[in-house]
């Protein structure tokens, strides 16, 4: 058994696209629609064959998702990126190019190596070996 795919709803489908697809080298599959309903979405396939669905409706209220606290339910999304450089230098990219680093590389008191950045929509994206 293995989890099929994760979903976001987003208010900005196309700028968390290029999120994903820009510093975790996701592919998105083609847009789907259906409009009756209001509804778009993406599938983001990773190299790994991990699936993230984004998905838009204009019913869908913002988040109360704030950086420094933590609620219960889905709180991240790891990424593994094979090195410690690698860490340090997708952190130090997503840094210069705007985003927020909620916590720079460090060693964890469990032994990982990571950084945590927000995406566009303010959802923490876990950096790790």
């Amino acid at each position: 058994m293995h989890i099929e795919h994760i979903a976001i709803w987003t208010k900005h489908l196309e700028q968390l696209r290029d999120f994903y697809e820009t510093y975790f080298q996701a592919r998105a599959g083609v847009k789907y629609r259906n409009a009756a309903r209001h509804y778009e979405s993406y599938f983001l396939t990773f190299s790994s064959g991990a699936r993230l669905e984004l998905m838009y409706s204009s019913s869908v209220p913002e988040t109360q998702n704030e950086a420094k606290k933590q609620f219960t339910g889905f709180i991240h999304l790891s990424f593994a990126t094979g090195g410690q450089d690698r860490v340090d230098a997708i952190t130090e990219r997503l840094r210069k190019d705007g985003y927020r680093v909620v916590h720079d590389p460090r060693r964890t008191g469990d032994g990982y190596y990571e950084s945590v950045v927000l995406d566009p929509d303010g959802n923490r994206i876990e950096i790790t070996v």
